[in-house]
């Protein structure tokens, strides 16, 4: 493993399953990547946070956030750019097991929301990784999705690493090599991170990055080409910490 990894791509989602952001760099900490999931959409009535794997159509929602600013626009073209203002009334949520207290928001982001979606929801402020499945950060190497695309026969899936939601892409020369890293320090950029365990996948593969329409019936490709833990999730790509937080630039 080299000790420092050059990123081709990093980005993330600011509401958890709406559209996963090609950035130019990010800023890590020992949470995460500064501004990750930062907002969430709850149904009040069931206590509950939306999952993506659920509604798979929030990923054609971009949103953007410039601190208490949150502009979100619909695959309609319709938007909204405003202020996501505490409201002082917090829930608490499951989300996979864990118990994490979420802030309503005021403002028209809701509103917009629910009548897209055709239910009501409201915009909650999440706190650093609450409602993050694993560790904060994802990695996945260049030749894995070259790989991937190669045996699949889907060759767009090469330049669609916003459909594996990592947080950063490296550029490596061997398939599925990062899956040999566990447990190594590595530079990227500013920062450090340690990588950790091999990532499960869902069906939100299936879906288009950008429209979140099904387009493809990856998981399934993806079971008969990689190994599955015992929930017969197949894995792609690994977990990752930062032990030294610092600035990641993609390189061109």
């Amino acid at each position: 493993m080299p000790a420092e990894l050059v990123v081709r791509q990093a980005g993330f989602a600011p509401v958890k399953g709406m559209r996963h952001l090609a950035l130019d760099a990010v800023d890590l900490d020992e949470r995460g990547a500064i501004g990750d999931r930062s907002y969430c959409l709850v149904d009040v009535d069931a206590a509950r946070v939306l999952r993506t794997v659920q509604h798979p159509v929030l990923i054609g929602v971009v949103a953007r956030a410039d601190g208490d600013v949150l502009g979100l626009t619909l695959p309609t073209g319709a938007s909204v750019v405003a202020r996501a203002d505490r409201i002082g009334r917090t829930i608490t949520c499951d989300y996979w097991g864990r118990r994490v207290d979420l802030e309503l928001t005021d403002g028209p982001h809701a509103a917009l929301l629910s009548a897209w979606l055709g239910r009501r929801v409201q915009l909650a402020v999440a706190p650093r990784g609450g409602v993050v499945f694993g560790d904060p950060l994802t990695v996945v190497g260049t030749a894995s999705l070259h790989e991937l695309a190669r045996r699949t026969g889907h060759e767009a899936l090469a330049d669609q690493a916003a459909r594996f939601r990592s947080t950063l892409v490296v550029e490596t020369d061997t398939p599925y090599v990062e899956d040999s890293w566990a447990g190594r320090d590595v530079v990227v950029g500013e920062a450090t991170v340690r990588i950790g365990g091999p990532v499960p996948r869902c069906a939100v593969l299936d879906h288009h990055p950008e429209t979140g329409a099904k387009d493809l019936r990856l998981l399934r490709a993806l079971v008969r080409e990689r190994p599955t833990n015992r929930a017969g999730e197949p894995v792609l790509g690994v977990y990752a910490t930062c032990t030294r937080p610092g600035r990641v630039a993609v390189s061109s």
